[in-house]
């Protein structure tokens, strides 16, 4: 699955809310997933990084030295922030943007409504960095990359290191 970046148009597009969950989209999940876990440090994929405006996300932030305790591996359609509040800047990165991170504000705190990959909806709570990704995830579906949440870009935008 190629990852699209940053120009691309269909970035900037709406996904489309899944209707039922059917043998494909199950599928379509479990690929997502996959790509996730091929990228060194990613810690979630939304569909339309990979060209499918779904309303499709994959998050795993287990071991990630900013999620102490995390829900582990979600593979989330129609996800919906339902709730969110505190505040925390947080540096971003993203495969749609390979070039650059960015210090972003985002809620401290969300819940959030989805329907698993077995047709079962859901709602859970999450705080700090792993409610970050939820956000930036579920920003994806709606067009929105975390540079457009950077609110100075000279100050807070910069260039990625090279590894």
């Amino acid at each position: 699955m190629k990852i699209h970046q940053f120009p691309d148009p269909l970035l900037r597009e709406k996904s489309f809310f899944i209707k039922e969950m059917d043998d494909k989209t199950a599928g379509f999940m479990e690929r997502l997933k996959d790509r996730m876990y091929v990228s060194k440090g990613c810690v979630g994929v939304a569909a339309p990084q990979v060209g499918e405006l779904k309303r499709i996300v994959v998050v795993d932030a287990t071991g990630h030295k900013k999620v102490p305790v995390s829900h582990g591996l979600l593979l989330m359609a129609n996800p919906q922030i339902l709730q969110v509040s505190g505040s925390t800047i947080n540096r971003e990165g993203c495969l749609s943007v390979p070039d650059y991170t960015g210090n972003v504000e985002r809620g401290d705190y969300v819940k959030v409504k989805y329907m698993d990959n077995n047709g079962e909806e859901r709602i859970i709570e999450a705080h700090g960095f792993e409610a970050v990704i939820f956000q930036h995830e579920i920003d994806h579906l709606d067009g929105i990359l975390f540079i457009d949440r950077v609110q100075n870009t000279k100050r807070d935008l910069f260039p990625r290191k090279s590894y």
